[in-house]
Order: structure tokens, then C-alpha cells, then sequence
């Protein structure tokens, strides 16, 4: 009976362990009367570490501009969508080269599936996106193995402007990798 209550104890002890969330960043958008969008990226301190700026051209294909904390451009990503809402992203360096995909399928109830790949084609892991009443995302992360590595909340104030919290289950995982 003492060896079962210790097995037990280990194991939620384990379990416990392996479920722990760490605070790794947040994000905040800002959105003009273009549509264009200027989101700052800081880590769990609240010291900034890049921006992004996203313009949407008539054809409503966007294009998202990264830079670090001294405004150097560390990469860029082109997303467009099909006419069912799906979308394809392209993300390249900053010297232009791919260095992977991504592809989101919306279901009808606004959930959202994303696949990241490599440039190579090999898939490097996924993302599920769920929406409440109040318009509030929750996304999950997940390896290429399926392991769930992290997850970010997303809201918005009543002029639009979004706030986004990063959590993982690394303190060492960077916003910058999803």
C-alpha cells in the first residue's frame, strides 16, 4: 500500500511538473484608419523586443515586416487568403530567402487550425484558435509532435486595438518563435 501511495505521489508530482505555465511576453496592436497595423512585442519583463507592421494592398494580400528592439529587419511574412477565408503565409529572412509556411482553415464556427512548415516542406508543428461571445482568442501551440509547448490570449478594448499574452511551458520559449 506505502510502495502505491508513493507511485502515486510521483506521478502527480510528474504530472504537476510538466503542466506548469510561464509568462514568456505580450503583444499590443494598434490598427490606423487604413487598416495597417503596428503591433510592439515585449517579454515577460515588459522591456520591448521588436515590432511588426502589417499593410494590407487592394488585392488583400498582407505583408508583415519584422524588426528587432533597434529597428533592424530580422524577417518578413506575406499572408493571402482564398476565396473560403483560408489562408497561406510565406515567412522569409531578411535577405529575402523562405524559411517556411503556414496554413490556416477556418471552420463555420470561426475556429481556426494552422500547420507550420519548414522551408523544406517538413512540418514543424500547429496552432488551434478558438473565439468566445466576446471576440476574446485563445490559441494553443503544439511541436511537430503534437506536444502542446504554449499559448497565447488575445483581446481587444472597444476601439479595436488588441492585446495579446504569451505563455509557455518554457521560460526560455521567445514570442518570437510562434
Amino acid at each position: 500500500m506505502k510502495r502505491l501511495l508513493l507511485l502515486l505521489t510521483i506521478s502527480l508530482m510528474t504530472v504537476a511538473a510538466f503542466a506548469q505555465s510561464h509568462d514568456v511576453g505580450s503583444s499590443s496592436t494598434r490598427t490606423d484608419a487604413f487598416g495597417n497595423q503596428k503591433t510592439t512585442h515585449r517579454d515577460r519583463y515588459g522591456n520591448v523586443t521588436g515590432t511588426s507592421t502589417t499593410t494590407t494592398d487592394a488585392f488583400g494580400k498582407k505583408k508583415t515586416v519584422h524588426q528587432d528592439r533597434n529597428g533592424q529587419v530580422i524577417g518578413s511574412s506575406y499572408t493571402s487568403m482564398d476565396q473560403f477565408g483560408n489562408t497561406t503565409t510565406q515567412y522569409q529572412n531578411k535577405y529575402g530567402g523562405t524559411t517556411g509556411t503556414s496554413m490556416s482553415t477556418t471552420d463555420a464556427f470561426g475556429n481556426t487550425r494552422t500547420t507550420y512548415s519548414s522551408a523544406t516542406g517538413q512540418r514543424t508543428g500547429s496552432s488551434t484558435t478558438s473565439t468566445d461571445a466576446f471576440g476574446n482568442r485563445k490559441t494553443t501551440y503544439q511541436n511537430a509532435n503534437g506536444t502542446t509547448i504554449g499559448s497565447s490570449t488575445q483581446s481587444k478594448d472597444a476601439f479595436g486595438n488588441q492585446t495579446t499574452k504569451q505563455r509557455a511551458n518554457s521560460p526560455d520559449t521567445s514570442i518570437w518563435t510562434w
